[in-house]
This record gives structure tokens, sequence and C-alpha cells, in this order.
């Protein structure tokens, strides 16, 4: 670590990442610099809060993600919550722990990766915090957004009739980090492994995922989307949280289920399973909701047009409690409610 104090640091880490022009049309009065930041809200909305932890050795190791990914996941995490609520984020607080022997070029390479996130999706940073700690780095995010005034979307509306979908491809972020646990490269390497090409869309689907911010509005503002979750432990233990939030069964059809290429072919290549990336992997981030029926072809042909996608792969039922596979045999098979589970 340098010899900058913690108010140097942070003054280093935040300046001119993004410009007041930037901050004022976020609605931002005062921003970082102050005991607290103070911002608008627009007429009308209701705010939607959330908050994301990651932490080394259990959500990034340095050969399973680089620096400024980890500051990019970080944000992406927490920025996809307001997603799953239909909602737009605006405002995030930023908050890093790290050992005193961390390298400021480390750290800075961290706020990179939160600052790119943060910009891509029109999130004003406005404050945080740091502090050193006794092993290894924590970065949180909390991240406060906006609906319209009871229109958030949530994962207790599901409603017997309707259709499941999700808004794109899962579990190769699982596979992702499955192919970089059997390399031990450092990451800040990987630019280096040429025959590493045909793996580079798992890598990036686990380091560089996108919060579905667009798919989330279009959710919202249609008004037929009924209950919405986005996917952060798994298919499994999402549509378990829709089926118990939503006192509904929910059948997930496996034939319907989008399985990525470059997901089977490493599938196949590491004598696995692709469903079981897909059900149990987590850190997709994509969303996964229920609309009735007869709205379904409709949305996606709104999805299609905005370039988005859209699979119906089940539909909740009022006559079980929990979440069965329709096998391709017709074969049902109650699924177990697991995914990522930290305890």
């Amino acid at each position: 670590m340098s010899s900058l104090d913690e108010f140097a640091l942070i003054h280093r880490l935040t300046q001119g990442k993004q410009s007041p022009a930037f901050q004022q049309a976020g609605g931002v009065e005062i921003g970082i610099g102050d005991d607290a930041a103070v911002a608008h809200l627009t007429p009308g909305c209701q705010l939607v809060m959330t908050c994301d932890t990651m932490t080394e050795e259990i959500h990034f190791k340095q050969i399973t993600m680089r620096n400024q990914d980890i500051g990019y996941k970080a944000m992406a995490a927490a920025v996809s919550d307001i997603a799953a609520m239909g909602s737009m984020p605006r405002y995030a607080l930023v908050a890093v722990s790290f050992p005193k022997e961390t390298s400021q070029a480390r750290i800075e390479e961290i706020y990179e990766g939160l600052y790119e996130c943060a910009n891509r999706w029109s999130v004003v940073i406005v404050g945080g915090d740091t502090t050193s700690s006794i092993g290894g780095i924590t970065v949180s995010v909390t991240v406060l957004g906006e609906v319209e005034t009871g229109k958030a979307l949530l994962r207790s509306s599901a409603k017997p009739g309707d259709v499941l979908f999700i808004t794109g491809e899962l579990g190769r972020s699982a596979a992702g980090l499955d192919f970089l646990l059997t390399q031990s490269i450092p990451a800040k390497q990987w630019e280096e492994r040429l025959d590493w090409r045909n793996r580079q869309s798992l890598i990036q689907a686990h380091c560089r995922p996108d919060p579905q911010i667009e798919a989330g509005r279009l959710l919202q503002q249609s008004g037929v989307c009924h209950a919405l979750n986005d996917v952060s432990d798994g298919l499994a233990s999402e549509a378990w949280e829709i089926a118990e939030a939503s006192n509904a069964g929910i059948d997930l059809i496996e034939d319907r289920i989008p399985i990525n290429g470059e997901l089977m072919d490493y599938a196949l290549q590491a004598g696995k399973d692709p469903l079981d990336f897909i059900l149990f992997g987590g850190e997709d981030y994509q969303l996964v909701g229920t609309m009735p029926a007869e709205h379904a072809a409709a949305m996606q042909m709104k999805f299609k047009e905005a370039g988005l996608e859209l699979f119906i792969i089940g539909y909740v039922n009022g006559e079980t409690k929990g979440v069965r596979l329709v096998q391709s045999s017709g074969s049902v098979l109650p699924i177990e409610k697991k995914g990522y589970n930290h305890f």
C-alpha cells in the first residue's frame, strides 16, 4: 500500500471518474466530498434499495477474476437486483476493505471496474467508505434506484396459468468459473493463453455479467409481467424463491431450456451435465419471471424488436408446490432447492 492517507486515497480513486455534468444529469446535488450525498428523486416514483457484497476467496480469487473485473462485477450484481424489480438504478455507495499490504495499483484497478460498470448504466457513485482489513479484499455496493409508485415487480406475484420465462441463456458463468478453477493461472496472464479462445464467452459471462436493466424495464412497462427475479444463485434456487413467495408450483420444461453451444461443448469435454450448470450454477444475472400465457408471444416479439431475448421455459401450476423438471422422456422430477448458498 502507498503512503497516501485515507482521504488522499479516496480522492485519487474517485476524482474525475464522473464529471459534474454527469452527476447533475443524474439528479445529484451534493456528491462525494461531504458527510453524505444529496440527490433528487423523480416525482411519482418510489425508492428501490439493495446491497451486494463480494469477498476475496469466497466470490473471487486471483485466478478467477482480474482486478477490474472484481469492481465491475460487484457493481453489476447490485444493479441486477434493481433490474429484477423492473426499476432504474440511480445512485451507488461503495465500501471497500483491503489488507494494508494491498498495492495501490490493485485498488485503483478495482475502482476502474466499479466506475466502468456504473458509467455504462448511468449510475452515479455518490459516496462510500474505505477501511483496512486483516485478510482479503471485500467490496460492498449499495445501489438506490427508483420505480413508478406501486409498480415494482415482485417475486410473490406468480399466478397459476402463467408461463415461466428467462431473458437469456443460463449456465455460462458457472461453466466459466469451473473452467478457470481448473487452470491455476493468474488472471493477469489470461491474454497470453491463445488456446482459451473457445472459452472466452464463458469467462466473459462469469467476470463481466450484464444486468438486465432494459429487459426489466420493458417487462415493467408492459404491464403484463407478474413475478420477477434475477438469476444470481441458479435457476432452481430462483424458481423456488418465486414458487414459495407466490405459494404456487413451477414446472420447468427440459426441452425448452436453451443451452448455449460453448456451454454444451465445455460440459461434454469436462464430463459434466450442462443442465447442472444452468439449474445450480448461478451468477448469470439474467431475469426469470412469469406472465399470463396469452401475452407471451407478443412479449417475445417486443423483446426481439428491442434486440433482446425471451425464452418460455415452463409454467406455474396451482396443484403442486415447489419446483419440478418435466424431462424429455416425459418423467417429472422434483428439483431440489439448491444453488449457491453461503451457509
